[in-house]
Formats: structure tokens, C-alpha cells, sequence
């Protein structure tokens, strides 16, 4: 188990934006043993999700007025949201919902890359983010799923000072993103292969201690296997939805 609070520029928390937070709750508590707590209202309710006391992410309600899809939504850690925030508009991207305070826990932003995938952008104050990681139930790794790698590399490269690094191979677009030396994230160009009624998006990858088993319990809760599970080179995966559709990764990480 360690903490997975990172450096500014790593991925530092993620949220879930639903239209039934009450049947979402049931079924994540279900399945990966979470409880939870309320957090910051600012934008509209919105609970914190908890593993043995130790935040690991949230839950949120699409306001009743926006037609959106239900999704995680991956946040990077940053020491001036402002300041970040105009980063993003000057290497392409967008912001479509703040900066704005989120109580005491701290500052926020909304954005989008120049493929058009949404992150959010997190200034800590009382809530430093996610408080462990490498244990069931926690978020174990974020992934950008995109049509090329390159490019929109540069632009996390650029806002937020992660150092890209390609995989060297023939048949894969892939490059790690990394901080002060550590991989933090990665971006997958799949090409024509992206779905087209999804875009470009970030997926969260939570550990599970059995892959299979996890699979099986998501179907019963009512889940939805996009992606049997498969060997990887983190382990075994498999990718999946909630009953709501949103999508998420579920990781039984190789150990050494």
C-alpha cells in the first residue's frame, strides 16, 4: 500500500459524474468495498468515496439541465489552477468549467485536451487527492485513449510537464507519461480503432485482487463487460461499465 498523492503534473484524483448517484454509490460500494461521505457541493451533490477511512475518489450528479454521458473523469494535480488553466487555452485545449473554489479542499477546472478528452485540473487546499493506491479497490493507473499518441503527448507535455516517453514498437502507438522521473500516466493511439460513440476519453484502471472474480461480481451488480479480461503488460485487465455506462478499467496488477 502507498499513498497516491504525486507530484504537480501526475494524476491526483478521479470523479464520477452520474445521473442516479444513489444506485452508483450501491453498486462501486458493492464491488470495490467502498463507503462514502459527502464532500464539496459546489457542484451539485457530491460524495467521496472511501477505502478502510482513506479517500480514493468521488461521485457527483450531472445537473438535471446538461445532457451528458456519464463518465470518470481523470484530475491532474497542479500548484496554481489559474495558471494552469491558461496553459490549456494557449496549447489548444479548453476550459469549460472554472477555476472555482470547492469549499476549503481546494480549486478546481474542468477542461479538454485538443482531441477533445476531458480531464479536470486540481489545486489542493484541505483535500490533497487520492490517499492510497496499490490495493483493491483503489485507482492503480489512468490511460488516454486517443487516435494518435504524439501530438496530444506533447500538449500534457506542455501544461503540465510530463515527459513523454514512446514505446519503441511497429504495432503500437503508446507513450508513457511521466514525472520527476516516474511513469504517471499513459496515451494510447488506437486510430480508427477508438470507439466512435466515446472520442477520445481518459480511462481509470482500479486494482482488483482477482480479475475474473471481479468480472463476474460487475455482471451480477449489473455491469457491463466491454472487453473480456486479458494479459497486459501491468497484469490482467479487463474493460467495463457501470450500470449507468461509464466506462472504467479493472486491473489484477502483475506482481514482482
Amino acid at each position: 500500500m502507498t499513498d497516491g498523492r504525486g507530484p504537480a503534473g501526475a494524476p491526483c484524483w478521479v470523479s464520477l459524474m452520474v445521473h442516479g448517484p444513489a444506485a452508483t454509490q450501491e453498486f462501486y460500494g458493492e464491488l470495490f468495498g467502498w463507503e462514502f461521505r459527502p464532500g464539496p457541493q459546489q457542484l451539485g451533490p457530491y460524495v467521496r468515496a472511501l477505502l478502510d477511512g482513506r479517500e480514493v475518489a468521488g461521485i457527483g450528479r450531472v445537473p438535471p439541465d446538461r445532457r451528458l454521458p456519464p463518465a470518470w473523469t481523470t484530475y491532474f494535480a497542479a500548484e496554481d489552477v489559474n495558471r494552469t488553466a491558461q496553459a490549456v487555452r494557449s496549447c489548444g485545449g479548453t476550459v469549460g468549467v472554472g477555476p472555482l473554489d470547492a469549499g476549503d479542499a481546494g480549486r478546481l477546472a474542468i477542461g479538454s485536451d485538443p482531441s477533445g478528452a476531458v480531464f479536470g485540473v486540481w489545486q489542493a487546499a484541505a483535500h490533497l487527492g487520492t490517499a492510497v493506491t496499490g490495493v483493491p479497490g483503489a485507482p492503480a493507473w489512468n490511460e488516454l485513449l486517443t487516435f494518435e499518441s504524439a501530438s496530444v503527448a506533447k500538449f500534457y507535455e506542455r501544461v503540465f510537464g510530463c515527459e513523454p516517453e514512446p514505446e519503441v514498437s511497429a504495432d503500437l502507438d503508446y507513450v508513457t507519461l511521466s514525472r520527476e522521473g516516474r511513469p504517471v500516466a499513459g496515451v494510447r493511439g488506437l486510430g480508427g480503432a477508438l470507439p466512435r460513440d466515446r472520442g477520445p476519453h481518459w480511462l481509470t484502471y482500479f486494482e482488483v485482487a482477482d480479475a475474473a472474480e471481479a468480472v463476474e461480481r460487475l455482471t451480477e451488480l449489473g455491469g457491463h463487460v466491454l472487453r473480456p479480461v486479458r494479459e497486459s503488460g501491468r497484469g490482467r485487465e479487463a474493460m467495463v461499465a457501470d450500470p449507468e455506462g461509464a466506462r472504467f478499467a479493472l486491473l489484477e496488477s502483475r506482481r514482482a
